[in-house]
This record gives C-alpha cells, structure tokens and sequence, in this order.
C-alpha cells in the first residue's frame, strides 16, 4: 500500500523555493529543507525524488507564480501600448525594495550563474525563459509603437538579465540598469512619433 501525503505540495515547493531563491542550489542542504518546509527527508524524496527534483519543481513554481504573472500584460492576446513601460517601472519599483525577494535577484539568473547552471536541463530553462522575456518585450515595444522593435527587446533583456544580477551585490545599480532601459523605451517612442 503506498504511503499517504500528509503535506500540501504547494506550501513545501514555494517554502523550499524561498530558500533556493536566497542561498542558491549548492548552497541549501536537505536539513534546510527540511527545517523550511517541515517535512522529514524520506517524504521530501518520497515526494520530489531528491533535492534536485524539489529545485526543478521550485523552479517551475518561480515560472508560474513569480515570472508570468509580471510579463502577462506583455504576453496576452491584446499588448497594451504602455505595457513595457509599466513592466520596467515596476520592476524598478520592486528591485529597489527592501523586502528579501528584491535583495535576491531572479531563480533562474541566480542558477544560471551557479554550478547548477551547467546542468543541461537547468541551461535549457534559462534559455527558455531569456527567449520568453525577449518575446514579451519585443510584443511591448511593437504594441507601443516602436519602429525597432527588436533591439529594444534585445536591449530590455540585456537590462533585466543585468539588474537581477546586481540585485544581489549593487542594488542602486540594478535599479539605474531599469532606469537606462526605460530611457532607451522612452527616446524610442520620441522617435517614432517624430518627437512630438
């Protein structure tokens, strides 16, 4: 008969996704699991496998409750003109918090920084999620009215990628990165309409 689950999948995985997110993979033993989550070892690897799959199942809960929620407004059927220019300013506004999640960058920039990110599964994760960040930007800069609308995608990847990595070491110049590629957005709008 097999063993019944005494714990909510969901509360654990954004529990252990808190932690990876702060300290990195290498960085977080099981016994910090354990102690983050309440939940003993052997249900842990009843449950995920082992302390990778539990990141791999972090990592898409990141995806799905962190990272898609913010690019929405830029990935939905209809891009609203100023749906960009709100993703950076509020990225802006949320990096130059004080709160844990603004002095711990991005998962997946994190990791892929990490010895983790050499794994194939975790490098294909990252680039999955540069493309879709490049994708949205590219749908915002086109809803917006800008004629290049693929180096401004380029560039606001370039500047989001940036800041997620300072965040953790230089927060005033994470926020200055946001700040940069909101002025390259703005003189972009400037230009196509003429400069009206």
């Amino acid at each position: 008969m097999g063993r019944t689950q005494t714990f909510d999948t969901g509360t654990v995985v954004r529990a252990a996704r808190t932690l990876f997110w702060q300290r990195g993979f290498e960085d977080v033993a099981v016994p910090d699991l354990e102690a983050a989550t309440g939940v003993g070892r052997s249900s842990l690897y009843h449950a995920f496998g082992s302390k990778r799959g539990l990141f791999d199942a972090a990592v898409d809960n990141y995806l799905e409750e962190v990272v898609r929620p913010r690019l929405r407004p830029l990935l939905g059927p209809a891009v609203e003109p100023a749906a960009l220019h709100d993703y950076l300013t509020g990225l802006r506004t949320a990096l130059a918090g004080t709160s844990a999640a603004a002095r711990s960058g991005c998962l997946l920039v994190n990791a892929a920084t990490a010895p983790v990110g050499r794994d194939s599964a975790v490098a294909e994760v990252v680039a999955a999620y540069r493309a879709e960040l490049h994708a949205a930007f590219g749908r915002g800069a086109v809803a917006a009215g800008i004629q290049d609308a693929e180096r401004i995608a380029t560039v606001c990847t370039s500047a989001v990628v940036t800041a997620f990595v300072l965040a953790r070491v230089d927060p005033p110049a994470a926020v200055q990165a946001l700040g940069t590629a909101l002025t390259v957005v703005q003189s972009s709008l400037a230009q196509g309409s003429g400069g009206r």
